[in-house]
């Protein structure tokens, strides 16, 4: 069975969360399973083994869970984008628009290096505005972005048109 086969299978649906009408996709399951976490892990090293990256950045907090084993198996540094007043450093912000408000994202002013090339992981691709932001603060900081990379996209919302100005090297596991 494919690795897609198995998180699908893995993935369970959780009707009208947060809200009614919403079919939240609950990744938890792939997490309490080591031999799949392991099987999706080494099939993201294989996809970035040989592009030319310089850092792995995740998303908090969902991105963080393959992001940064992601990162220490290529043997890159990892970049934390935090929700705002959650780094203890010197930082830049991002602010960007959800369904019903708005949101901030920061990231440390060390993190990203002049031109340094940054894969963006998240766990899932929706409306692409919390990854976005992500790569507005990559570019800011004079870093660019290599590409993006989720465990699930939900296509029909097509949040990978926003990431497009940023790179077309845009790859997600599951797609619905």
């Amino acid at each position: 069975m494919s690795v897609e086969a198995k998180l699908r299978a893995a993935i369970r649906d959780v009707p009208d969360f947060p809200k009614a009408g919403i079919v939240f996709k609950d990744i938890t399951p792939i997490m309490q399973n080591a031999e799949l976490s392991n099987e999706v892990l080494d099939e993201m090293y294989n996809m970035y083994k040989d592009q030319d990256i310089d850092a792995v950045a995740g998303i908090e907090s969902r991105g963080f869970l393959f992001g940064y084993p992601l990162a220490m198996r290529l043997g890159l540094p990892f970049i934390l984008i935090r929700k705002k007043g959650k780094l203890p450093y010197e930082k830049i912000s991002h602010d960007y628009d959800l369904e019903y408000g708005s949101a901030t994202i920061e990231m440390h002013t060390d993190a990203v290096g002049d031109q340094q090339k940054v894969l963006i992981h998240d766990d899932l691709l929706a409306t692409g505005g919390s990854a976005e932001a992500a790569a507005h603060l990559i570019t800011k900081s004079g870093g660019q972005v290599a590409g993006f990379n989720f465990l699930v996209a939900l296509d029909f919302l097509q949040g990978d048109k926003k990431l497009k100005n940023f790179s077309d090297n845009i790859s997600s596991f599951v797609n619905y």
